[in-house]
């Protein structure tokens, strides 16, 4: 066997940006649909000299002898190098598990379909009934694959508690992102209980509107991704014409996305590719991928605007920047803010008002529509992070146990989740915390462009030239420095409640 060459941090960094290329570009051919299985470990055997015990100690004692953006970067690789470790040791085990989840197939109708392509189909199946069975269906075979999840999961955090040093998974990810997760989830339970009986009155509306006469006293939780498209608007909210429609908006805002020739746009259907929209952003700023699959309904729209706010991110980053800054973050809290910032232009009632000729009722009436999908989502990532603080609090004494998971999700959101889905909803490092502080500095920057704006910020090309201002410092500030910048507290959450209980 090699010995890994030990390689200043230059160097380091400079063989990481291959090498992590090359793994974005193989997860975007996967996902996309144009490859059926992943390869994810060749690649890792081919790079097997980037990451040793060696050259952690090395980024480690480099760390702590710097200061300033220094030691920031130098924090980034250590971690990055931390994750290579981890992943080359269960590269296969992960791409084995990920394969047979591709090669999963349901029976539907006297037909073998993928998975994947199951999932798809909740979103666009118009049978209340027909989305009960095939959601019951494609749920049971995913959740065949719960105990494979939880063995890997048991992989990959002993081994993240070895190489961090910081045995308790809670401290390590808080370490990560420089903040309380219980200071996080404290704020964050105080805003959704402020949004109790708002929320409630929208729900009852909205599924009775989303669902129909049929629809159960508290629906499944497989009719979400329905819902999520307003089925019911589908006429209004075109497939055909999403593009078009997020093209000239982010326009409005001094963007050309279309021209941009840092942003690779991947908007085609294909069986195989994920339903759930993407950017990978495989070398910020030359190479970043934005990735959609239509499938009618306004969420198509909400999805390329949410997604076109992590692509203009990472494409509008100073290309002067270290690699680090422009690719490598502690945390995802960052860039959700500018994806939020985007989305949120769809509850603009005037925007359904411009583009899709509605009359002023009409078009508050389908806003209103976005802020009861917008609460639904925020109360859904509240109780997951509430349930995700319960798992790892208890996680080394008794295992990895769904207790709890059903439980909150149901009473948050009034929908019926499945105790055997907690495992496939858990994204790893506390990424729900990430989503929920962008939740929170999205609805303070919102706040704050209305302020210095005005109330047309979102067709105002000043809003476009702050949000620039913001992308070119790359990946380096974290989304509490944010907050300060734009006059808020971290914790502040008055703007958020203030827009969900609107």
């Amino acid at each position: 066997m090699s010995v890994a060459a030990v390689r200043s941090p230059a160097e380091f960094e400079e063989r990481l940006q291959r090498y992590l290329f090359e793994r974005s570009e193989e997860g975007r051919a996967v996902r996309v649909g144009e490859k059926e299985t992943s390869e994810q470990a060749a690649i890792v055997a081919r790079y097997e000299d980037l990451f040793s015990t060696d050259q952690l100690e090395l980024l480690r004692e480099c760390e702590q002898g710097a200061e300033g953006d220094e030691r920031e970067r130098l924090y980034r690789l250590r971690k990055t190098c931390e994750a290579g470790l981890a992943t080359a040791e269960l590269a296969e085990e992960d791409d084995e598990l990920e394969n047979r989840i591709l090669a999963a197939r349901v029976t539907w109708q006297g037909a073998e379909i993928p998975l994947r392509t199951a999932q798809a189909k909740l979103a666009v199946m118009q049978s209340y009934a027909e989305r009960e069975e095939l959601g019951r269906l494609q749920a049971d075979r995913n959740a065949e694959f719960n105990d494979e999840r939880l063995e890997l999961l048991a992989k990959w955090d002993a081994l993240d508690a070895e190489l961090s040093r910081i045995p308790d998974p809670i401290e390590r990810s808080e370490d990560e992102k420089q903040i309380s997760l219980r200071e996080l989830e404290q704020a964050l339970a105080g805003a959704s209980g402020a949004v109790d009986a708002p929320y409630k009155r929208l729900a009852e509306r909205w599924f009775d509107r989303l669902l129909g006469e049929e629809r159960e006293d508290v629906p499944a939780s497989y009719h979400s991704a329905y819902m999520r498209r307003l089925s019911t608007l589908e006429s209004t909210y075109t497939k055909e014409r999403s593009v078009e429609v997020c093209m000239d908006t982010l326009a409005k805002l001094g963007f050309d996305l279309e021209n941009d020739q840092n942003i690779r746009l991947d908007l085609d259907d294909r069986p195989q590719k994920s339903p759930r929209a993407c950017v990978i952003a495989s070398d910020p700023p030359k190479v970043v991928h934005l990735i959609t699959r239509a499938q009618g309904g306004l969420h198509d729209y909400q999805a390329f605007l949410h997604e076109a706010g992590h692509a203009l991110h990472y494409a509008g980053c100073d290309p002067s920047l270290s690699y680090t800054f422009r690719k490598l973050s502690r945390d995802h809290g960052l860039t959700e803010i500018y994806s939020y910032i985007l989305e949120a232009i769809t509850r603009e009632p005037q925007w359904h008002a411009s583009y899709f000729g509605l009359s002023d009722e009409q078009a508050a009436d389908n806003a209103e529509a976005t802020t009861f999908l917008e609460a639904l989502l925020f109360r859904r990532y509240v109780a997951k992070l509430q349930f995700e603080l319960d798992f790892w609090g208890r996680y080394h004494a008794q295992g990895g146990t769904n207790e709890g998971y059903a439980d909150r999700l149901t009473a948050a959101t009034g929908l019926r989740y499945r105790d055997d889905g907690f495992i496939i909803d858990m994204d790893p490092g506390f990424y729900t915390a990430d989503y929920l502080r962008a939740w929170i500095r999205s609805a303070q920057l919102r706040a704050y462009l209305r302020r210095e704006v005005g109330g047309d910020w979102w067709r105002n090309a000043e809003t476009g030239d702050r949000l620039r201002s913001l992308f070119y410092e790359g990946t380096r500030p974290s989304t509490e420095e944010i907050a300060g910048r734009i006059g808020f507290e971290p914790l502040d959450t008055e703007p958020l409640v203030s827009e969900l209980a609107d």
